[in-house]
């Protein structure tokens, strides 16, 4: 994929849910995408290929255990698959529009592997509370760095 979903970037949603995908963003996602619920009241979207293999080890998960079999039937029932138009455009399905309190004003952002999609002032409140933790930081969060 190259670079890598970065950046935060702000389209809008039309009356039908269509969005249309980050200029940047396209490449990444030409061969088809997955829209899933995230943490945080935000969406998903994961590149096909990622979405098989993060699908794959959700699914050799516990078949046991309650609270894998929650997650695993709230994230693959709200789970929409689908491939940019022409011009770029993907729709967000209502479902998932109204788990993230989903208006016209939204923000993209990049997380890399993935990029997600958030109503604009739930992500600045978000970003609000973590830019000082952030700024902040001493301790180490991610193994190895």
């Amino acid at each position: 994929m190259g670079m890598g979903f970065l950046g935060e970037h702000s389209p809008r949603l039309d009356d039908k849910g269509r969005m249309v995908l980050p200029a940047k963003f396209r490449d990444g996602f030409a061969g088809g995408l997955v829209l899933a619920k995230g943490q945080g009241r935000c969406i998903t979207m994961w590149p096909a290929d990622e979405w098989s293999r993060f699908a794959e080890q959700v699914t050799k998960a516990s078949q046991t255990d309650p609270q894998v079999l929650a997650y695993q039937r709230v994230l693959f029932s709200g789970a929409f698959d689908q491939v940019p138009d022409r011009q770029g455009r993907i729709t967000v399905p209502p479902l998932l529009r109204e788990y993230a309190s989903l208006d016209r004003e939204v923000v993209v952002t990049g997380k890399n592997t993935v990029a997600e999609i958030w109503d604009r002032s739930a992500w600045q409140d978000y970003m609000a509370q973590q830019d000082d933790a952030f700024a902040d930081f001493s301790g180490v969060v991610i193994p190895g760095l």
